[in-house]
Order: structure tokens, then sequence, then C-alpha cells
């Protein structure tokens, strides 16, 4: 696993459920590491997949269990990306927010920023009546490789 800075977000998510009263756990410990790790969101699967894949084998309802309890206490975002799936990425205060492209042929998620839409979104609030507080905006369509 890579090398952690003192306030990263495992770091940050470990007090969390520490405070809770979680008691520490080697596939907690797992799933977290790797969540931290990773650039956008992935699928309980995606996870099981890597985690057996270095080496520190997690069971699949155990993923399931650790990532509903950090749902829970607003670590991970669930992103639905349609076709039933979800995929969990971590709360990271302070970091830039991105917004999801999905191919519906292969299944890729792309992470996007745009912050014209960002600007968009913050008008609209203005607008409408409910201040949004909160955003999740996930473009389905076909990847190049897909499209060709």
């Amino acid at each position: 696993m890579t090398q952690r800075r003192p306030d990263s977000w495992t770091t940050h998510a470990q007090q969390v459920l520490a405070d809770s009263g979680h008691r520490a756990g080697k596939a907690r410990r797992a799933v977290i590491e790797l969540l931290d790790a990773q650039e956008c969101a992935r699928s309980a699967l995606e996870i099981e997949d890597s985690l057996r894949a270095s080496s520190r084998p997690v069971a699949r309802a155990s993923i399931y269990r650790i990532l509903d309890e950090l749902e829970r206490l607003r670590l991970v975002q669930k992103v639905q990306v349609g076709q039933d799936m979800a995929r969990y990425e971590p709360v990271r205060t302070g970091a830039g927010h991105h917004h999801h492209l999905v191919c519906d042929s292969c299944g890729t998620v792309t992470p996007f920023t745009d912050e014209a839409l960002e600007d968009t979104i913050r008008e609209l609030s203005r607008r409408v009546p409910i201040r949004v507080a909160e955003h999740e905006i996930v473009l389905h369509g076909a990847c190049r490789d897909c499209a060709d």
C-alpha cells in the first residue's frame, strides 16, 4: 500500500470510526486504505478483486458491511451509476468535487470536473426554492473506444 500522510482520509476515517465506537479490524483497514488510494468511485466487486490481487482478501459480505458503515458515517459517498450498480468513493473535505461519466457499453467510469457547471448549479440554487447543499451528476453514453 502507499505511504499515508498524517492528514490522510484514512487517518480521518479511522478516527471517526473509533469515535463512533467501532473497533479497528484488518478488513476495515484494508478497504479504507484501498479507497483512500483510488482516484474515483469503485464498486464493491472491484474493491474485492483489488484486495484479493494485493494479497489482502476480504469477504464480499464484509466489504458490503464496511461500505454501509462508512456511508452511514458520511465517510464515503455512494454513487449510483445505473444498471443497479453502485460505486463508492471517499468524502474528502476540501478536496475538489467531481462528477462521473459512465460508458453504458463497457462500464468504465471516468471522473470529470467543470467549473462552468458548478457555477450554473450555484446560480440555480439561488433561483429554486431549496438551497442546494450537495449534488452528484452522472452522465451516460459510450466512451471513445465503444463509440468507434
